[in-house]
């Protein structure tokens, strides 16, 4: 079986949200905005994808998100708080987080490839670090398809009856 593209992720993510009846949101910083595009682009999404904040700049993630303020970004502690947060802001079952240093220099301290994921569950968040390797366009692509396995990983895993 070939590795699922994040098309293929996206529309599982949504079968899945829809047989479970979850909404799902989305709290992006280092991928601009990829990962609700893709999710928006799924089939149905208007019944189970609720949208996405992109909080690019520091600040939007400490007052719309609920990191701590002064609190840096690039942590598991942030990503955690972003998850949490889009998800109560959006009423969403379901969420999923990005934070990291996309490149090509470094972020607080964080070599460019440092990426946060976390996803929110029902209120329950996980967390996991990865370091990506490439141009800022390639840790992006690579933040975008991990964070939608993870999601779709953590989404109850029961077949939708057709």
């Amino acid at each position: 079986m070939s590795t699922p593209t994040a098309d293929d992720l996206a529309d599982r993510i949504g079968q899945l949200a829809q047989a479970a009846d979850i909404e799902v949101a989305v709290a992006e910083s280092l991928t601009g905005g990829a990962i609700s595009s893709r999710l928006a682009a799924a089939p149905d999404s208007s019944t189970w994808y609720a949208g996405g904040v992109v909080a690019y700049e520091t600040h939007v993630k400490y007052e719309v998100l609920g990191v701590p303020d002064g609190h840096p970004v690039v942590t598991e502690e942030a990503a955690a708080a972003m998850a949490a947060g889009v998800a109560d802001l959006m009423r969403a079952d379901a969420a999923v987080a990005v934070t990291g240093a996309g490149g090509p220099e470094p972020q607080e301290g964080q070599p460019p490839g440092t990426t946060w994921i976390a996803v929110c569950l029902r209120g329950e968040v996980t967390t996991e670090l990865h370091h990506f390797s490439g141009e800022p366009a390639d840790i992006v692509e690579k933040t975008e398809l991990h964070a939608l396995r993870s999601l779709h990983d953590r989404l109850p895993q029961k077949e939708e009856h057709t």
